[in-house]
């Protein structure tokens, strides 16, 4: 430890000194303060720490939110443990390919991924420790509650501030999904950003209702942590759950994907609930829907761009400000735009968005030479691609066809992954999986398979299987057949003929 030290751990003392019976989490049990809530901490790291694990193990964990859940986080920052989330969605297999590349020394669960982990629990012998969230031991994995230590002496803070704190993972673009490794200084200087642009402060109430897996709900509650205030935990989002949340504990702050903000804003009309406490919503939504957050509650949406790998936003503005652009770049980071070779591009014309500062991730877990080449030439290169104008302010534009995406409802999926799937189906000789505009969940999965003669194969086929095979979010909504996919020179499928055959 030096005298420049300052961790996520930091942040939790620098609360229970400076805010000690303020309330820090409100969850359906009551609420703890944030000395309440160091005191948890705390007695779990101690408990951590009798269990003999080493500073920079991993600790996976594959359950709803849970108060729990977010004391394993700033447990994991006290000691210096790499906190490793997982996306409940997935599929057994799935969550297999991460727990091998993750190696945990525990994982942790809930009642609602119990059947999930079954047969996984067999067949990783080199896990030490299974744990599953609440008081109640069953089917070989203990009471988390356990862990909680509060009469022997506590454990010094190991953790440094360039330290790895969480494994956060991407979309699967090599079938395993990418680990963005974000440090206790990633996370500070989001907070700090966050902070310093949307003007958070203790008065501010958090809604933590998206996924803790999700970087959006890590960063928004740190961040609104580190201003004082409070966060509201849901086990997972319920619209009219959250709507009463709003209202009985006058949120302030809405991370949003679509279709979260329509819903609120639906069932708030329902209930007859103003939502007169917002302030700030941010995320991704379509105009319409920002449109009518703005006209029907006294809240701003907050726009931008950011990947899991900058730790969230690294442009943000109010929409208001300037319609159409992801905002201009936050204090704490540059930006700028290049073509292929890395050379710059002028002002007005396309480029991929790289990225440097304190916001940018470690790099990817496991993955040195992916890291190598994302970091190439001292800059994170996005995959995306926008532009900027005279004044300054960013537009998103496109994915490169190198990292192409698709995001239902905030999720991250791969074409290839949903093409490997299908591939795998009797009588398909090709296919191309794209995203389109959605109304319900901004963007969806559309497939274009190619079919040998004879085969009879109906969409509905296709869609089950692919929710057979992996999470169910990465089903295709719409499917087309054809005799031939557009090919180019080179043989490969064409994909930008097949959008525009098949886009609409």
């Amino acid at each position: 430890m030096n005298a420049q030290t300052f961790t996520l751990y930091d942040m939790f003392r620098h609360n229970a000194a400076t805010r000690a019976d303020r309330p820090a989490i409100i969850h359906d049990e009551g609420q703890l303060t944030f000395s309440g809530l160091l005191e948890r901490v705390d007695a779990l790291a101690t408990g951590l720490a009798g269990l003999e694990i080493a500073k920079g193990d991993r600790i996976c964990i594959l359950a709803q939110n849970h108060l729990s859940y977010f004391e394993l986080y700033g447990a994991c920052a006290k000691l210096g443990l790499l906190a490793y989330p997982i996306n409940w969605r997935l599929t057994a297999a799935e969550a297999k390919r991460i727990l091998e590349r993750a190696e945990p020394c525990m994982l942790v669960i809930d009642e609602t991924t119990r059947e999930l982990v079954s047969e996984l629990r067999s067949r990783h012998n080199a896990i030490s420790h299974w744990y599953s969230f609440g008081s109640t031991a069953a089917d070989g994995f203990n009471p988390f509650d356990a862990l909680y230590e509060t009469d022997g002496p506590p454990v010094s803070p190991a953790a440094e501030p360039d330290d790895a704190f969480a494994v956060v993972s991407t979309a699967a673009v090599d079938i395993i999904p990418r680990g963005a490794v974000l440090t206790h200084n990633n996370f500070i200087a989001a907070n700090l950003q966050s902070m310093a642009v949307m003007g958070l402060n203790e008065t501010d109430c958090n809604l933590l209702a998206l996924p803790l897996f999700h970087v959006a709900a890590l960063s928004s509650t740190l961040s609104t942590m580190h201003a004082g205030g409070a966060s509201v935990l849901m086990a997972k989002f319920d619209t009219e759950a959250a709507v009463r949340s709003i209202e009985a504990h006058r949120v302030t702050y809405v991370t949003s994907f679509p279709p979260v903000l329509s819903n609120i804003l639906d069932a708030a009309e329902r209930l007859g609930a103003s939502l007169a406490s917002l302030r700030h919503v941010s995320g991704l939504e379509a105009p319409d829907t920002i449109q009518r957050l703005h006209d029907t509650t006294s809240a701003q949406f907050w726009s931008g761009f950011g990947q899991t790998e900058t730790s969230g936003f690294i442009t943000i503005q109010r929409f208001a400000d300037h319609p159409g652009s992801a905002g201009k770049p936050g204090p704490l980071c540059r930006v700028k735009l290049v073509d292929d070779y890395d050379r710059d591009v002028p002002i007005g014309t396309e480029g991929e968005i790289l990225v440097r500062g304190p916001l940018v991730f470690q790099g990817y877990f496991r993955q040195p030479e992916v890291t190598e080449y994302t970091f190439r030439n001292g800059w994170h290169h996005t995959g995306d691609v926008g532009r900027f104008d005279a004044d300054g302010y960013l537009y998103y534009v496109k994915r490169k066809a190198e990292k192409e995406l698709i995001k239902p409802g905030g999720e991250n999926v791969y074409p290839a992954e949903v093409e490997a799937a299908i591939m795998e189906m009797d009588g398909v000789t090709g296919v191309c999986v794209f995203g389109v505009a959605d109304a319900q969940w901004g963007e969806a999965i559309k497939a274009a398979v190619e079919m040998a003669p004879g085969t009879d194969l109906s969409a509905q086929q296709v869609i089950d299987y692919v929710g057979s095979r992996i999470a169910r979010f990465k089903r295709p909504k719409w499917v087309e057949f054809t005799d031939a996919l557009p090919k180019a020179e080179d043989g490969s499928i064409d994909r930008d003929a097949v959008k525009t055959t098949w886009g609409n």
